[in-house]
């Protein structure tokens, strides 16, 4: 088993996988300045805005021109539902209601516009749940928790869209529907808060 990492090593972790000084104070447990230190000497911090680099950063940003967005009319259209919306009770994410059992797609809206895409292949209610009170070793779900709990904070709505796609067979191999129709979407929208996606490439390419 490998040694516990330290603090330091943990908010330099975190700061990779796109989280805010801020976000990354609270989930640490240590004081806004010092996250910011250790960060400034380790060169993942820029002294003049005082925000992570923009390789990590993963606030919302205006899409760049020819990026499309991913809208909740197109997601009905494609045959998601929307189960719910996340609440925040007494600092805590909650689920207004039970998404799906089965596996599937989700997305994560704001203001009618997607933000992030997530697939699950145990169960949406089972990968959404994981949200709510993440360890951390799990750090996509903890760099979400602090993304949802900031916009939930400022009174901003963020709904849950779901769809179950069947299973399908190519030549007589299984494959993956949900896992094709994530990568597809992340491909071709501008998705905020994943952290590979078209508005992220194009601007790579830039």
């Amino acid at each position: 088993m490998g040694a516990k990492a330290t603090k330091s090593e943990t908010i330099r972790a975190l700061a990779r996988e796109g989280m805010p000084v801020a976000a990354i104070a609270r989930q640490v447990g240590i004081r806004y300045q010092h996250a910011r230190n250790v960060l400034l000497r380790s060169g993942l911090l820029s002294t003049k805005t005082s925000q992570v680099e923009p390789s990590t950063e993963v606030k919302t940003a205006p899409a760049k021109q020819g990026v499309l967005r991913l809208t909740f009319e197109q997601l009905l259209r494609s045959g998601f539902s929307l189960p719910g919306s996340w609440l925040l009770e007494a600092d805590q994410l909650v689920l207004e209601r039970q998404a799906p059992c089965k596996a599937g797609v989700y997305v994560f809206t704001k203001d009618g516009t997607a933000l992030y895409v997530g697939v699950s292949n145990r169960g949406l209610s089972t990968r959404l749940y994981n949200y709510k009170k993440p360890s951390r070793s799990q750090r996509t779900s903890t760099r979400l928790n602090a993304l949802l709990k900031d916009e939930l904070r400022g009174d901003a709505k963020i709904d849950i869209y779901c769809a179950t796609p069947e299973a399908m067979s190519w030549n007589g191999l299984p494959v993956s529907t949900a896992a094709g129709l994530e990568q597809g979407m992340i491909q071709n929208f501008h998705l905020p808060w994943n952290m590979a996606g078209a508005g992220k490439r194009l601007a790579a390419n830039a």
